[in-house]
């Protein structure tokens, strides 16, 4: 594979596994993408900020190409005592306004993946020395792997809050003859297998 399908691939990827995190909103009510879901606070909306975040400064920060919208959102960046200051939207941070913010980082990130060649170099002060200038290919892969992990992450969350499961829009990769009995019955299957094992 010569570097230019190389990066195709890689971008196609990263390209897919956006789309899915925005797609998790889609029919929820602010209430449910902003709720916390889990004991440390993973919401869905903080989801697609974080991953914002990430896509802002690996494409852009980092190759030196800096993201010119990247002070409108609050990433409470000041406060040393706030945990997680990029996984939340602030009340002030509409899902329009987030789920925008996104789609500019893709427009401008795209147009660094697609002007660089796979060997640029880049610079993130906060890794180990040794692996402080990585390449393109580098952030690409690395990015792909962080946006699918919190991907997986809205998956479980979505799943949570109304039950919908799905890979991305138009493609469930479920069995196509599964009803919610033949989940409940998957579900009661595991759990006699866990309570078989701990006995």
């Amino acid at each position: 594979m010569d570097e230019a399908d190389e990066k195709q691939t890689l971008h196609r990827y990263l390209r897919n596994v956006r789309g899915v995190l925005l797609w998790k909103l889609d029919g929820l009510g602010d209430y449910d993408i902003r709720r916390p879901v889990t004991p440390t606070g993973t919401n869905l909306l903080g989801l697609v900020k974080h991953c914002a975040a990430v896509d802002c400064v690996y494409f852009g920060q980092v190759l030196d190409r800096p993201f010119p919208g990247q002070d409108d959102l609050d990433w409470h960046e000041d406060d040393d005592a706030e945990l997680g200051g990029d996984m939340y939207a602030t009340e002030a941070e509409s899902r329009e306004q987030v789920s925008d913010f996104y789609r500019r980082v893709w427009a401008h990130s795209d147009a660094t993946i697609q002007e660089l060649p796979l060997d640029a170099r880049g610079t993130v002060p906060w890794w180990p020395e040794h692996r402080r200038h990585p390449t393109l290919h580098t952030l690409l892969v690395h990015t792909i792997q962080e946006t699918a992990r919190h991907a997986g992450h809205a998956d479980i969350i979505r799943e949570t809050i109304d039950g919908a499961v799905g890979l991305r829009e138009g493609v469930s990769n479920m069995p196509p003859h599964a009803d919610a009995a033949a989940w409940k019955r998957h579900y009661d299957k595991l759990e006699n297998i866990a309570r078989s094992a701990s006995a």
